[in-house]
């Protein structure tokens, strides 16, 4: 189980740095400001998602 949970914890962290370099190339290169405001909701929300991962890999560790 620990093997899956560090996999899982990972995918979660690496799509957060994924959206995160997306919108800072679309920045950096005057994209549009729609497509940025979707990236940025986007990584908002896989933060989120990312976060009550890594709270649930704690506690199953900590039981």
């Amino acid at each position: 189980m620990t093997s899956f949970s560090n996999i899982l914890v990972s995918v979660a962290v690496v799509a957060v740095a994924i959206v995160l370099l997306l919108g800072l190339i679309n920045m950096m290169r005057g994209g549009s400001p729609n497509k940025s405001q979707q990236l940025m909701r986007l990584r908002i929300l896989l933060q989120f998602i990312a976060i009550i991962v890594i709270m649930a890999v704690v506690w199953w560790r900590a039981a």
